[in-house]
C-alpha cells in the first residue's frame, strides 16, 4: 500500500497537467452544481445552491466527500432533454458510455480505462450500474431512458467498501424519486425530427395516512436515421415502452418500506452497421449514408428483434435511534433479448449471427449505518445469485457453407461483507477506512458445434441440420472456479478552511475470473487443463489526490483530482478469425480471452462551475488519461507496446453555459433559459489493436432554449443535439477474411436531432 518513488514518478505528468490547468483557470476547478445538475438541498447566504450526494450511503455535501463523484439532478436533465445515460458521457471526466455495437439498449461503459466491451455471458461489467442501490448484473437493457429520477450519481474509481457488488472501475447510480405526500401528476411530451414522438406520464397519490402508490408510463418512438435498402424498413429507429410502479409505506416515523417493479420492452428494428469496404466477391459499393444498410437478417429463433427486461424489489429502512439505521434491499431481475445480427450488412447470407440472450439475478443486501458526533460509517453483507445464458449461430458462406452453434451458460454466486467508516480526528482532519471481503463462485457450461449448410443449427430453427463436428463440449460441471479477495480503502481528508478541502486516498478493486463462452478447443488446439482454469481475476490499486474548493461565498466551486492506477491481469475478451483445416483460408472464429499482465494508468480530472451572476452560469470539464500496457503476452512475446486501451480517449473536455432571462408569458411569471454546450473527445481506439474502426478526435455541440413558469408547473423547450451533424464511430465488427464478402462494419452515434418538449405538472 506504500506510494513508492517509482509510482510518484509516474504520477508526475498527471500532477503537472492538473497544476497547469489550475493556474490557467485561476484555481477554479469543480464538480458542477447547476452545470451537472447535482440536487440542490440547501442554500447559502448568497442564495447559491449547495450540492448533496449519497456517494457514501449517507447524505453529505459533495464538496466534503473524499470521492470523485459527479451528480446530475432531475431538473438539469429535464432542461437539457437528456435522453439516456449515454448522453451524460460528454460532461463526465474520463468516462465512456455508449450503446454496444448492433444494439439499442446494451451498455458499454468505461471509467478511467476500466470497463467491459463484450456483453456475452461470463464477462462481468467493470462499471457497476445501480438503480436505487440495486446492482444490474448484466449490460442488456442498461441503456435506460431517463425518467422518474431524482438524480444520477457517477462515481469514479474502485467501489466496494460502500456498495453491494464490488465494481473495479466505478459506478453509475440512479436514484428514483420518492412518492409525494400529496396527489401528484406530471406529463412530458416530445416531438422531433425523424418522426420522434415521446410521452412520459407520472401519477401518485396517498391512499392512507401511511401509504402511497404511484406509477410512470413512458413511450419512446422514432423513425430510423437511415433505411434498410433490402427490406424497405428502418435502421437506427427506436420503439421502447417502459413502466414503473411503486408503493411506499411508513407505518411509523422510524420505518419506511418501498415495493417497486419496472418493465422495459424494446421493439426497435435490428440495428445494422455501415460497411467500410466494397463487397469482396459481389463488388457491392459502400453506401453514401452511414445509417443505411442492405442487411437481410431480421429474426432470431423466429422472433423479431426484441429486448424485454423487468424487475421487482423491496426496500426496508428502519431508524433504530438517532445514531443507527438499518436497511434491507431485496431484488430480482430478468431480461431476454432476441438479437438478429447481420455482420456483413448485405442482402446475402455471408456472416449472420442470430442470437438469444437471457439473464436473471436475485440479490439481497443488509446494511447498518452509524452517524455519531465524530464517527460515521456503513457496514453490510451482500449476496447475489445470477445466471447469464447466450446461444447463437454463426452462419458463414464459403465453398461449404456452415452454421456454428455456440452456447454459454454461466452461473455466478457471490457473497461479501464490507465496512467503511470515517472519523473526525479534529474539526479539520478526518480519516476514512474501509474493507471488503468478496467470494465469487463461477460455474459454466460451453458447447460449440459445426453444422453443414446455411440454415442454422437444430437449436436455432434448423431441426434437420447435419452435424459436422463438435469443437467444444464442456458441460456437466467441468468448468468451475472460486475467487476470493480482500480489498481495502483508505482516505485522508483535511479541511484547510470551510471552503477548501484536500484529500488523498488509496483503494483496491477486484473482479473475479471466469470462462470464455465461445471456446473453440479444436480450432485453437486448446488443452483441456487450460480451458478448465479459465481466465484469472483482475485487480487494480488506485492512488488519488484531490482538492475541492469554493470561492466568493460559494458562487464558484472547484474540484481537481490526479490519480494513478496499477492494473493487474486485465481481462480482455475478443474473437478472431481462424483457419481450422490448414488450407490457408479463414473458415471459422474463436473466442479468446486474455489476461494482460500489467498496465499503468495515470490521469487528471478537473470540473468547474461559476455562477457569474444570479442569472448566468458557466461550467467546464477537462480530463486527461495516460493508460498503457506494460506486460501483454501473445504467443510468448510481450506485445504491450503494440496494444492500446480501448474506449479511453486521452483528452476530453466540455464547456457549457446557462443564461436565464426573466420573461413572463400570458400573464404568468417565468424565465427563458439559453443553454449551450461544446464537448471534445480525443482519438478513441475500439479494440486493443489498431483498426479501421478507430475514431479520430471530434467535437459535439448542443443547445436548448427553455421557458419555465415561475411556479415550476410548466416548462417548454426547443433542443438541438449534435448540431454540427458529426458522424463518429462507436463500435463495429472486423472480420474481413470471413465469408465471400468480408466483414468490416461500423456503428455511429446519433446525427443532428432537433426536438421540442412540453412538461406540465398538475
Amino acid at each position: 500500500m506504500r506510494l513508492t518513488k517509482n509510482k510518484l514518478k509516474l504520477l508526475n505528468p498527471a500532477i503537472q497537467s492538473a497544476v497547469a490547468l489550475l493556474v490557467l483557470s485561476g484555481g477554479n476547478v469543480a464538480l458542477a452544481q447547476e452545470a451537472t445538475g447535482a440536487p440542490p438541498v440547501a442554500t447559502s447566504e448568497e442564495g447559491v445552491n449547495k450540492v448533496v450526494v449519497t456517494a457514501r450511503r449517507r447524505e453529505e455535501s459533495l464538496q466534503d466527500v473524499p470521492v470523485s463523484v459527479t451528480a446530475f439532478s432531475a431538473d438539469q436533465l429535464s432542461k437539457t432533454a437528456t435522453p439516456d445515460i449515454t448522453a451524460l458521457a460528454v460532461a463526465l471526466p474520463n468516462t465512456t458510455l455508449k450503446a454496444s455495437r448492433a444494439t439499442n439498449s446494451t451498455l458499454t461503459a468505461f471509467i478511467r480505462g476500466v470497463g467491459q466491451a463484450d456483453p456475452l455471458a461470463g464477462f462481468e461489467a467493470g462499471v457497476g450500474i445501480y438503480i436505487d442501490d440495486i446492482y444490474l448484473a448484466r449490460p442488456q437493457a442498461a441503456v435506460a431512458d431517463i425518467y422518474d429520477v431524482e438524480r444520477i450519481e457517477v462515481l469514479r474509481g474502485p467501489q466496494g467498501t460502500l456498495y453491494g457488488r464490488n465494481t473495479i472501475g466505478g459506478a453509475v447510480k440512479y436514484v428514483t424519486r420518492k412518492l409525494a405526500p400529496q396527489p401528484d401528476a406530471r406529463l412530458r411530451a416530445t416531438i422531433g425530427q425523424y418522426g420522434q414522438k415521446e410521452i412520459v406520464a407520472t401519477a401518485s397519490t396517498p391512499i392512507a395516512e401511511s401509504a402511497r402508490i404511484g406509477g410512470t408510463f413512458a413511450r419512446f418512438k422514432r423513425d430510423g436515421f437511415g433505411k434498410n435498402l433490402t427490406t424497405g424498413g428502418e435502421n437506427y429507429d427506436k420503439d421502447v415502452t417502459a413502466a414503473r410502479l411503486s408503493a411506499e409505506f411508513t407505518p411509523s416515523q422510524d420505518l419506511f418500506i418501498r415495493i417497486a417493479g419496472d418493465i422495459t420492452q424494446d421493439d426497435s428494428s435490428p440495428k445494422n452497421g455501415h460497411r467500410l469496404i466494397v463487397g469482396r466477391t459481389s463488388g457491392a459499393p459502400i453506401l453514401g449514408n452511414v445509417f443505411d444498410t442492405r442487411a437481410n437478417l431480421m429474426q432470431a429463433l423466429g422472433h423479431d428483434q426484441e429486448v424485454k427486461a423487468h424487475g421487482v424489489s423491496a426496500t426496508v429502512e428502519y431508524t433504530l435511534n438517532d445514531a443507527w439505521s438499518f436497511k434491507s434491499i431485496t431484488a430480482s431481475r430478468k431480461d431476454k433479448s432476441y438479437a438478429p445480427i447481420d455482420f456483413d450488412s448485405l442482402a446475402v447470407t455471408d456472416m449472420h449471427v442470430p442470437a438469444l440472450y437471457t439473464n436473471k439475478q436475485f440479490s439481497q443486501e443488509f446494511n447498518l449505518t452509524y452517524t455519531g458526533e465524530r464517527l460515521a460509517g456503513v457496514a453490510g453483507i451482500y449476496y447475489i445469485d445470477a445466471n447469464a445464458f447466450n446461444e447463437f449461430d454463426t452462419i458463414l458462406a464459403g465453398a461449404v457453407p456452415t452454421s456454428t452453434y455456440t452456447m454459454g451458460d454461466i452461473d455466478t454466486k457471490a457473497w461479501a461483507i464490507y465496512a467503511d467508516g470515517s472519523y473526525n480526528v479534529t474539526d479539520a482532519f478526518s480519516v476514512s477506512l474501509g474493507g471488503r471481503y468478496t467470494v465469487d463462485q463461477r460455474d459454466a457450461e460451453v458447447l460449440r458445434q459445426i453444422y453443414f449448410g446455411a440454415a442454422g443449427s437444430p437449436k436455432l430453427g434448423a431441426p434437420n441440420a447435419l452435424l459436422f463436428r463438435t469443437d467444444t463440449d464442456l458441460r456437466g460441471g467441468i468448468l468451475s472456479r472460486k475467487d476470493k479477495k480482500f480489498t481495502p480503502r483508505l482516505a485522508l481528508n483535511y479541511k484547510l478552511n470551510q471552503d477548501h478541502n484536500v484529500y488523498a486516498s488509496y483503494s483496491e478493486g477486484f473482479k473475479g475470473g471466469g470462462f470464455e463462452p465461445r471456446l473453440n478447443m479444436v480450432g485453437t488446439k486448446l488443452p483441456l487443463e487450460v480451458a478448465r482454469r479459465g481466465y484469472e481475476p483482475e485487480t487494480i490499486e488506485t492512488y488519488e489526490l484531490g482538492l475541492k474548493s469554493a470561492f466568493y461565498k460559494g458562487r464558484i466551486t472547484t474540484n481537481a483530482a490526479v490519480f494513478y492506477s496499477d492494473y493487474q491481469d486485465v481481462q480482455i475478451p475478443g474473437s478472431v478469425a481462424i483457419d481450422t483445416n490448414g488450407d490457408g483460408k479463414d473458415d471459422s472464429f474463436a473466442g479468446v480471452t486474455t489476461n494482460a499482465g500489467k498496465a499503468k494508468i495515470k490521469g487528471a480530472e478537473l470540473e468547474a462551475v461559476a455562477n457569474l451572476t444570479p442569472n448566468f452560469m458557466v461550467a467546464g470539464m477537462y480530463s486527461y488519461i495516460d493508460a498503457e500496457y506494460k506486460e501483454y503476452f501473445a504467443g510468448g512475446v510481450n506485445v504491450a507496446s503494440q496494444r492500446r486501451f480501448q474506449n479511453t480517449p486521452k483528452n476530453s473536455a466540455n464547456l457549457r453555459f446557462n443564461y436565464d432571462i426573466p420573461m413572463p408569458v400570458m400573464g404568468y411569471g417565468g424565465k427563458l433559459s439559453l443553454i449551450g454546450s461544446a464537448a471534445y473527445k480525443g482519438a478513441t481506439a475500439q479494440f486493443e489493436t489498431a483498426s479501421a474502426l478507430d475514431q479520430e478526435s471530434y467535437k459535439l455541440y448542443d443547445a436548448s432554449i427553455v421557458w419555465t413558469r415561475s411556479d415550476g408547473k410548466v416548462r417548454a423547450g426547443l433542443h438541438g443535439k449534435n448540431l454540427g451533424d458529426k458522424h463518429y464511430r462507436t463500435g463495429g465488427y472486423v472480420f474481413p477474411t470471413l465469408g465471400f464478402e468480408g466483414t468490416l462494419t461500423a456503428f455511429y452515434g446519433n446525427p443532428r436531432q432537433v426536438s421540442a418538449t412540453l412538461e406540465y405538472r398538475f
